[in-house]
């Protein structure tokens, strides 16, 4: 992973203590061993979350944080610039059921799992759960590619 993530990590795992986060996206993805090149970071939260963020990353900020509402996810939404990496943050995430029914935001220190890379120590969502996140999305392409490798790497905790 490029050193400009890991500096902006770092710098998360610093400025965000004491807030409720885990990375998502292809950050997520490539922290547990997916063969990826992450080009921003996404961190899921929830809705306190994202606006307490949004507090200590002011001077970061490109898009502050509001309540976004797309067809098939909802979240308090807001985006960043740090050092150049993107940064997108979204509390309490909502995905559509088939139903048209809105889901429970996740259970985020209870979903999350624990990786050490580099030395930095970060929580990040298991490789099933973001399967199944984007096949809901209707990225299926993505989900097989994530859903082979979290099976092909399979542990107790995915």
């Amino acid at each position: 992973m490029r050193d400009a993530i890991m500096a902006v990590l770092r710098r998360l795992d610093r400025d965000l203590d004491g807030v409720v986060w885990v990375i998502t996206g292809s950050v997520g993805l490539a922290l547990q061993g997916m063969s990826l090149e992450p080009r921003d970071v996404d961190l899921q939260t929830n809705e306190a979350g994202a606006y307490e963020i949004q507090r200590r990353l002011a001077a970061y900020t490109t898009r502050p944080v509001a309540f976004v509402a797309r067809e098939r996810t909802r979240s308090h939404w807001g985006a960043f610039v740090i050092d150049g990496i993107e940064v997108e943050v979204m509390g309490d995430i909502q995905q559509r059921a088939p139903d048209g029914e809105w889901d429970p935001a996740p259970d985020l220190p209870r979903l999350a799992r624990w990786v050490e890379v580099d030395g930095l120590r970060v929580r990040v969502l298991p490789l099933a759960y973001e399967a199944d996140a984007y096949r809901r999305m209707g990225r299926t392409e993505k989900a097989a590619l994530i859903q082979a490798y979290a099976d092909a790497n399979a542990t107790t905790d995915h």
